[in-house]
């Protein structure tokens, strides 16, 4: 079983920067690729980015692409979203996400490949 705690989250400026955080313990952080999804209100939730144990290989969704990086520790058992040039659509809850790395799959891009997530973090953009 994974624990998955979010932190880094808060109220910011159109154009301000945040760094989020999810530290996981309980299983061995190696053998999970990670994603960080986002849930605003009254939408589904959607994958933000994605990256394998490794590091190695990393996925981002369009919108973020310029914007975000997804960094992982594999010693600290952390992985990172840093968050730039934030906008008010960026609003929303963020959750942590691990999902069971093998030969067949690195890395995962929709909610069904993951197992385990945390209980998520607030970010509010305001304009």
């Amino acid at each position: 079983q994974v624990q998955l705690v979010e932190s880094g989250g808060g109220l910011v400026q159109a154009g301000e920067s945040l760094r989020l955080s999810c530290a996981a313990s309980g299983g061995t952080f190696s053998r999970y690729f990670m994603g960080w999804f986002r849930q605003a209100p009254g939408k589904e939730r959607d994958v933000v980015a994605a990256i394998s144990w490794s590091g190695g290989e990393t996925y981002y969704e369009n919108s973020v692409k310029v914007r975000f990086t997804f960094s992982r520790d594999n010693d600290k058992n952390t992985v990172y979203l840093q968050m730039n040039s934030l906008k008010p659509e960026h609003t929303a809850v963020y959750y942590c996400e691990a999902g069971s790395s093998s030969e067949y799959q690195c890395v995962g891009t929709m909610g069904v490949e993951y197992d385990y997530w945390g209980q998520g973090t607030q970010i509010t953009v305001s304009s």
